[in-house]
């Protein structure tokens, strides 16, 4: 897949869309991928004594499956230029049905250099991540 062209897009567009379902076997994974085995993740005894409402997917592993759809619309990861965004409210992830996480990516700024996609993501109805931007390169 090539990026698209920069021509082609205006502000406010919606360039992607996806839902991502996140299990506690989803959160193993992670964890085994990433090192984070803080039981929080994976424990509800745990995520209770420290007064959560239950197990919570892993931030990174969120802000990943976030940006996913705007790396698979490029083609390419290395158009990814920045990438930032702020933890608002945690993914509770329930130990039968999961936990599913919504992105809507839309162009939120277009220059010379490439495009801002703003990212909303959002659990529940909530946004659990606030000012998720993507800069991208993209095909002149």
């Amino acid at each position: 897949m090539t990026a698209p062209q920069l021509s082609a897009l205006t502000v406010g567009d919606v360039v992607a869309e996806a839902e991502f379902l996140l299990t506690r076997d989803s959160l193993v994974r992670y964890a085994g991928a990433s090192g984070d085995f803080n039981p929080i993740h994976y424990r509800d005894d745990v995520a209770a004594q420290v007064g959560l409402p239950g197990v919570l997917a892993h931030g990174m592993l969120t802000m990943g499956l976030a940006v996913q759809p705007v790396v698979d619309l490029l083609g390419d990861a290395g158009r990814v230029l920045d990438y930032q965004v702020r933890f608002t409210r945690p993914v509770i992830v329930d130990p039968t049905d999961g936990a599913t996480v919504a992105v809507v990516a839309k162009v939120g700024r277009l220059d010379e250099a490439g495009a801002r996609i703003d990212l909303t993501v959002t659990f529940q109805g909530d946004t659990v991540l606030g000012k998720a931007q993507v800069v991208v390169r993209l095909d002149g």
